[in-house]
């Protein structure tokens, strides 16, 4: 590196003024920056470019909104519906004063189109609320997860006027559909105040009745064989996520064909199960009406298990090899390499431990990692890591063989029972195999297993990582991890090692981490709790849960309305049945019954079907990335649905109790 540190310059003639300008005019032109190693990046461009590999989270509030939107779409078309249902006399009037179909169906047009304009433009300004929400929560509620407050809400005009747009030609088009069953209905049908089901009883031998048979069959063929296609890696994870919903689609037609289907059945007197069975039939007088209450129940309980399947527990300290610690309870990392083996009683000694903490060293075990510092490739980056930090474990820790794996390259048996073998593999066109965890390939990365990473691209000397294998929510989101001798021949300025895991008894962690970070302070070492360090990556990815997991609760907002409007409407329908069953010896509590059966069977029956499709649609990446089951969460959240569905029952339970008995006997 050279013996100079300056250099005094003495004119030999002419003025010193003159021979300085002179000087420094050659000296400028004769450095070259770049031989010097001097390099100049495009800041803006790298960070343009590495925003733009991250996980785009919008896109995920696109799919789950999907099914939100859907349910919403749903919920206003039985609105206005039911609304039409209860002016039907007002058409009747109409059309006996002179006023043509045509002519009614405009002013209904007129009063949804006012109503679909206002509505969107409320929800518009709600959604700009819930995005300032959102963001005000990552700046305080859920900083950790995203590392700044500096976070700012991006309000895109195109993207507001797109949202007025599609709102209205939503409802406009569910309005339309509405309308169909008005024109098809006769007077006599109108004056009697109902509208014929669009979804009702189809003849047994017609084409239509056939092909709704088939349907479900089909459906949930096609979904199965495309959730087998992303499970064997054919199909990516999203295609997988949508084809669950055909599975979901499948069950929704099997219900519809279901209660579409006559009782042959008699009732006999008023015992427990004839009173249920009335209750179940009660469902299938109005199928199309049910099956979209059914509807929207699964499509809330698809997004909360959906989502909450991916939430992750743990944290605390373990002993079990295979867990996300590998049974490690701390890790420590230096500033300055460590040649010397802390395992052996030389090497301490070496280092400069003392006789009277060698105890204390000893106890433990240290599995050593050479380092060569890049980026973040964890959650906790915001950006693409172009340049990840890898590490380079001994030979000591690979015959260990410790941590848990999803999907590996593994040939041989050997490599099956440790996939830390493949990291010693030699392929032929020089790529250097590589393992990373499989949540950071999936959202940092963008990569899975078989594919290559590039380090320095743009240089003479570009390194090519092979994905060989995929760790199962590890200590290791950080970074990606190559072999020993790989490491020395591509990186050999980076000597020594400074990444730790020390495996010291449970009851004498304390004292290990204390003697180390004191006798290697010249070393820089910092010793953290390993269990600690994925607790942190548990807590942003569910903190990113949370955020999904509101849309769960507005489609069980949605599902709980429609339910309790679809109960207190069919009570309302048939308050003169009712009254005829009470006149002749059914009790209130038999009445209750009834309306809480049906109100089960819609309740449990999206719930069911829901949950189902759910955990079909997230096991290919569930699977892979070793996701433990929130048994406790999840069936928390399952309990709220099912509670408001409860009160949704009790509420239609309560109309149907109350209705007067004698008026509606007087127009039976």
């Amino acid at each position: 590196w050279g013996q100079v540190t300056s250099l005094r310059v003495i004119p030999a003639t002419g003025p010193p003024e003159a021979v300085i300008e002179t000087y420094r005019g050659a000296l400028r032109s004769a450095l070259d920056p770049l031989a010097a190693g001097f390099v100049v990046y495009p800041a803006r461009g790298l960070a343009l470019e590495a925003a733009d590999g991250v996980t785009d989270f919008g896109l995920y509030f696109t799919y789950f909104s999907f099914f939100l939107v859907v349910s919403a779409l749903l919920l206003a078309s039985l609105f206005f519906r039911l609304g039409v249902e209860q002016r039907l006399t007002e058409i009747v009037t109409l059309r006996a004063l002179g006023f043509d179909q045509t002519e009614v169906r405009r002013l209904f047009w007129t009063e949804g189109s006012v109503l679909s304009s206002a509505g969107s433009l409320v929800g518009v300004a709600g959604a700009v609320g819930y995005a300032g929400l959102i963001m005000w929560g990552l700046r305080t509620w859920w900083v950790d997860a995203v590392g700044t407050t500096l976070l700012t809400l991006h309000v895109s005009p195109l993207a507001l006027g797109v949202g007025v747009v599609g709102g209205m030609l939503a409802a406009v088009i569910s309005i339309a559909w509405t309308l169909r069953g008005v024109a098809a209905a006769t007077p006599r049908a109108l004056i009697s105040g109902a509208l014929p089901d669009a979804a009702g009883r189809r003849g047994e031998g017609s084409r239509a009745s056939g092909l709704a048979r088939r349907a479900p069959a089909v459906l949930g063929l096609v979904g199965a064989v495309v959730a087998a296609a992303t499970r064997a890696g054919l199909v990516d994870d999203t295609a997988g996520f949508f084809g669950a919903g055909l599975l979901l689609l499948a069950l929704l037609t099997l219900a519809w064909v279901l209660l579409g289907q006559p009782d042959r059945q008699g009732v006999a007197a008023p015992t427990a199960w004839s009173v249920s069975r009335v209750g179940l039939r009660n469902a299938t007088a109005r199928p199309g009406r049910s099956v979209l209450c059914i509807t929207l129940i699964a499509f809330a309980a698809f997004i909360i298990v959906a989502v909450d399947a991916f939430h992750k527990e743990g944290g605390e300290a373990t002993t079990d090899r295979s867990s996300g610690t590998g049974g490690y309870p701390l890790l420590a990392e230096s500033l300055l390499p460590i040649v010397l083996d802390l395992s052996s009683e030389n090497g301490r000694a070496e280092l400069g431990v003392s006789s009277f903490d060698d105890e204390i060293f000893a106890a433990a075990a240290y599995a050593r990692f050479r380092v060569r510092p890049g980026e973040d490739t964890s959650c906790l980056n915001l950006y693409q890591a172009k340049d990840p930090r890898l590490l380079a474990p001994d030979a000591a820790f690979v015959a260990e063989g410790r941590f848990g794996f999803g999907r590996t390259m593994a040939d041989t048996e050997a490599e099956e029972a440790n996939p830390w073998r493949l990291l010693d593999r030699v392929f032929d066109d020089g790529a250097v195999p590589a393992i990373a965890d499989a949540t950071s390939l999936a959202y940092a990365l963008h990569l899975s297993v078989g594919d290559d990473f590039i380090l320095n691209p743009d240089s003479d000397n570009p390194v090519r990582l092979r994905i060989v294998a995929a760790l199962t929510d590890s200590i290791f989101q950080s970074e990606l991890i190559i072999g020993e001798q790989h490491f020395v021949r591509l990186f050999p300025a980076h000597e020594g090692y400074r990444f730790f895991l020390v495996d010291a008894p449970a009851d004498q962690t304390a004292e290990v981490t204390a003697a180390l970070e004191d006798r290697l302070a010249d070393y820089g070492f910092d010793v953290t709790s390993a269990p600690e360090r994925l607790a942190a990556f548990h807590r942003v990815e569910n903190t990113y849960l949370a955020t999904f997991q509101t849309l769960g609760a507005l489609g069980l907002l949605l599902g709980t309305l429609g339910l309790g409007t679809v109960l207190v409407r069919n009570v309302l329908e048939r308050r003169r049945e009712l009254a005829l069953l009470r006149a002749v010896g059914y009790s209130t509590g038999h009445v209750s019954l009834m309306v809480l059966v049906e109100n089960g069977l819609l309740l449990f029956g999206g719930l069911g079907a829901g949950t189902v499709c759910a955990l079909v649609a997230i096991a290919p990446a569930w699977i892979e990335r070793g996701g433990q089951f929130p048994i406790m969460s999840l069936g928390g959240l399952l309990l709220a649905v099912a509670l408001a569905g409860v009160v949704s029952s009790l509420v239609a339970t309560m109309v149907a109790v109350r209705s007067p008995l004698l008026a509606a006997l007087r127009s039976e």
